[in-house]
């Protein structure tokens, strides 16, 4: 037994028994056997950042408690890395993979990360981004960051990892972790998820505090677990869940906030289940679409009510207004973030901009910062401007878009492929041709829920198959995403291949 795709449930299995080889039994034995693999490993992919040098005093902690009869629950002794956007007060650094903010003090953990400290996780480390969320150029490089370098995809390595959770996304697919903490504004847990052929959970927009985690939008900013099965990422959703007095999005619900979903995880949550296909999410890819069929008879075949087609109202009728929205809310979130921090002089985002000016050939080798400057030329939030977007993409993608679709139908999930497969890396043009992901943007906007879960191979390379439901309808989708993962078991780990070997992926039938 080795640690290459072991469980957070069989992880626990082992240290509560005492049993399987010596370093399976232990906290310390698990975090030691995960540093091995990433000093051996992440030399090819890049996607951690930086290491926590408390780690292994923590496990020994943890290991201790349990030793004296104390366990915290599932995530008791548990190793997981964080997004280098997740403010942790230790010997890290928080950046959002900026060199503007290296050596800067935050006051306090992201309630995340106190979330998971006091559920016993072991925070191992820090993982690689997209700089700034992917909220820096127009033509940006996923997983590129001025601080971090470039996260490469570990099925193979000139391909993208894809963002702005990309080092979270490739840590999680090769095994460099139990599970990881990402983070989305709009895509970004969802497609490094599926790119890197893992299970990644967006939740409702104020399930998971934000507080402590550098801001793109506060209304559609959010954390969420990244994991290799819907199991694990439904573990880690529970202890990250809570009411934060320094997140008022987090007061709203106090009800919905579930601290355990493993109830939901059932073989046969497919049955008597209505899913309705949004084929105009789906794409033209032909060899996406024959995958997704197949999945769709899947479900069938596990007795869910395949309702097909169902039109996702507004699916594209709110780009403009999304963007508008974005660079006010990063502009005044960025300035706020920015205060509590001590020794820094970044204080507002013109200062991010003329950092980047006068580093430019540390910081903008390969791209630029149009959409930071273009944050900067904008006003506040009070603006009727501001407020008429926000009110027009809420109601487009919620009241008119999803909540339309399911009411309509009767529906429990919408379903659709995530996105297409890793692209080629492309330093010099970025990912502008390359981004295909039809599938984030309403649940995105909305402030609903999304799960990505592996569906199927295009000559070697993972796509995944897309949940998405109302708002604080996590536990459904846990459900459904589940049963799927459990009829077809498709995710298989990655190889670390140079370049994708289309001979043998064309032999095996990928």
């Amino acid at each position: 037994m080795n640690i290459e795709e072991m469980t957070i449930l069989e992880m626990g299995e082992k240290m509560a028994a005492g049993e399987g080889p010596t370093w399976s039994r232990t906290s310390r034995g698990l975090c030691e056997a995960y540093l091995e693999r990433i000093e051996r490993l992440d030399g090819l992919v890049n996607a951690v950042i930086e290491l926590n040098p408390e780690a292994l005093d923590i496990a020994d902690n943890m290991d201790k408690e349990r030793a004296e009869g104390k366990v915290r629950g599932p995530m008791h002794g548990i190793p997981v890395l964080v997004k280098d956007n997740i403010a942790t007060k230790d010997g890290m650094e928080t950046t959002a993979g900026s060199l503007a903010l290296v050596g800067s003090k935050v006051p306090r953990d992201a309630y995340v990360v106190r979330k998971l400290r006091r559920a016993g996780a072991v925070i191992l480390g820090k993982t690689n981004l997209s700089e700034w969320a992917n909220f820096r150029g127009k033509h940006s490089v996923s997983g590129w960051s001025s601080r971090g370098g470039l996260t490469r995809n570990p099925y193979a390595l000139d391909r993208s990892a894809c963002g702005s959770s990309s080092g979270s996304g490739a840590a999680v697919s090769a095994n460099f972790c139990a599970a990881a903490v990402g983070t989305e504004t709009d895509g970004s847990i969802i497609c490094p998820a599926q790119t890197n052929g893992i299970v990644g959970i967006k939740p409702t927009v104020g399930l998971v505090s934000r507080s402590g985690i550098i801001p793109i939008s506060y209304s559609q900013d959010t954390a969420g677990p990244m994991a290799r099965t819907v199991a694990d990422a439904a573990v880690l959703l529970g202890a990250m869940t809570g009411v934060d007095k320094r997140d008022p999005a987090t007061q709203s619900h106090k009800k919905r906030k579930l601290k355990d979903y493993r109830p939901f995880l059932d073989k046969d949550g497919l049955k008597g289940a209505r899913i309705g296909v949004a084929r105009n999410l789906a794409g033209t890819d032909a060899r996406i679409l024959k995958i997704f069929e197949a999945s769709l008879a899947v479900m069938a075949e596990m007795g869910a009510v395949i309702v097909d087609p169902v039109e996702a109202p507004n699916h594209d009728a709110f780009k403009e207004s999304e963007m508008e929205v974005l660079y006010r809310e990063i502009k005044a979130g960025l300035k706020a973030y920015f205060s509590e921090l001590a020794e820094t002089e970044i204080r507002k985002l013109k200062d991010v901009i003329e950092f980047n000016e006068a580093t430019g050939e540390r910081v903008m080798p390969f791209f630029g910062q149009e959409r930071l400057m273009k944050a900067q030329e904008k006003g506040g939030l009070k603006a009727k401007k501001y407020r008429k977007a926000l009110k027009k993409i809420r109601r487009l993608t919620g009241k008119e878009g999803i909540d339309a679709a399911m009411k309509a139908h009767k529906l429990d999930a919408l379903v659709t492929p995530s996105g297409g497969p890793a692209w080629m890396i492309d330093l010099v043009n970025g990912d502008a041709n390359n981004w295909d992901m039809r599938s984030s943007s309403m649940a995105a906007i909305a402030g609903y829920p999304h799960i990505t879960a592996p569906m199927g191979y295009i000559l070697g390379l993972p796509v995944g198959l897309s949940f998405i439901g109302g708002a604080w309808q996590e536990g459904i989708l846990i459900r459904l995403a589940y049963a799927f993962e459990q009829a077809t078991g498709v995710r298989r780990p990655p190889e670390f291949l140079e370049s994708l070997d289309v001979d043998k992926a064309l032999l095996i039938g990928a």
